[in-house]
């Protein structure tokens, strides 16, 4: 089923998620349904605050980014087998060079902006069957992880940009919270008062 994605402005995109077990998916298919829903939306990502639920729940599949011939082949391969969920993740340290990439946000749509991360990380958590785990990533798998954690984090990719880029951009996040964009997927857009 194909949920909508929570727009910029949504109050539950600020909190901090909290920890779920094994029986809050026992008879729901809310995993499955981001997936419908991020592919729908054609992400890479999606974090369950931006389906309205503040848990610590995300999902990942990278394979978009292998179709992108300047990468060697290898890195080609990674990327197209990478599709992971997250369950209550923690990531326990990043390291490397910070380094930029154009980054974008389906809550936030037509909105990309250079964000700079660290390259590698380490990260601890749950699978879909509740097996634990302790995993490094780096380059593109690590920085779309980063940006997903963010969310269960209560954090945006424009949190990360400096204030003249949020000055220049607060026009076009108005417009999003306001409903005033045409996205090709369905959004549900945060209540303002008049």
């Amino acid at each position: 089923m194909i949920l909508p994605i929570v727009a910029y402005g949504d109050s539950v995109l600020r909190k901090v998620a909290h920890e779920v077990t094994a029986e809050y998916f026992k008879d729901n298919n809310l995993i499955q349904n981001m997936f419908d829903t991020m592919y729908k939306a054609h992400g890479v990502g999606l974090a369950a605050p931006q389906v309205g639920l503040d848990i610590r729940l995300f999902i990942v599949d990278v394979s978009p980014f292998a179709d992108d011939e300047d990468l060697p082949k290898q890195a080609q391969e990674e990327l197209r087998n990478f599709k992971k969920v997250f369950i209550n993740p923690n990531i326990i340290k990043e390291e490397g060079d910070e380094w930029a990439f154009n980054e974008g946000c389906l809550s936030i749509p037509d909105v990309r902006e250079d964000v700079y991360r660290k390259r590698i990380i380490t990260v601890e958590y749950f699978d879909e069957k509740f097996q634990k785990h302790t995993e490094t990533y780096n380059g593109l798998i690590a920085r779309v992880i980063q940006h997903e954690y963010d969310h269960i984090e209560g954090v945006l990719f424009t949190d990360r940009l400096s204030s003249l880029k949020k000055r220049l951009l607060s026009k076009r996040l108005n417009n999003i919270m306001m409903g005033k964009i045409n996205p090709d997927y369905k959004m549900k857009f945060p209540n303002i008062k008049k």
